[in-house]
């Protein structure tokens, strides 16, 4: 991982972030969506001081990470939903960790406690990369939504999180 830098996510980035959610989106188990928002909306959803990229040596965006409030409410203040998406031809590199890593770090400076999210069970490779950040599963949602990319059919969720262990 050498060649690879994590910093923070730009508007320049824009093109790459949304081609990469793309093709984790083709793949068929990453995410109920089934096509990248426009960059305003994908902008407004995320909170802008923890979204990161990982960058290659010709500063190609191999992979980013984002996350989102789960609520308005001020007790849920410290409850994040994230997603971490890597370019299809960079996967097996370390870059998912990377990008986990510094997110984590990001939070806890920040007093987050909670990063949760939601993984298709067949998305083996995500399952254990967060395993290995250090996230648990809560349960599985079972028949929780339909993709409408898959004929419509009802697929689980598992529900996944990281609990700080540095903030009470």
């Amino acid at each position: 991982m050498s060649d690879v830098t994590i910093r923070p996510m730009t508007a320049a980035d824009a093109p790459a972030v949304l081609s990469i959610y793309q093709a984790g989106m083709d793949g068929g188990n990453a995410s109920f969506e089934h096509t990248a928002p426009a960059w305003a909306a994908f902008d407004a959803s995320k909170l802008p001081e923890h979204r990161y990229v990982a960058v290659g040596e010709h500063g190609t965006v191999l992979g980013w990470v984002a996350i989102s409030a789960v609520s308005a409410r001020p007790v849920y203040a410290g409850v994040v939903e994230h997603s971490v998406y890597v370019d299809p031809a960079a996967r097996g590199r370390g870059i998912g960790r990377a990008l986990l890593d510094a997110l984590i770090e990001s939070t806890e400076k920040a007093g987050i406690w909670t990063i949760q999210s939601g993984v298709f069970p067949e998305n083996a490779a995500s399952l254990a990369l967060h395993r290995a950040a250090g996230f648990r599963t809560v349960g599985v949602r079972e028949r929780v939504g339909r993709h409408l990319a898959q004929g419509n059919r009802w697929r689980d969720v598992v529900f996944i999180e990281r609990r700080s262990p540095f903030i009470d």
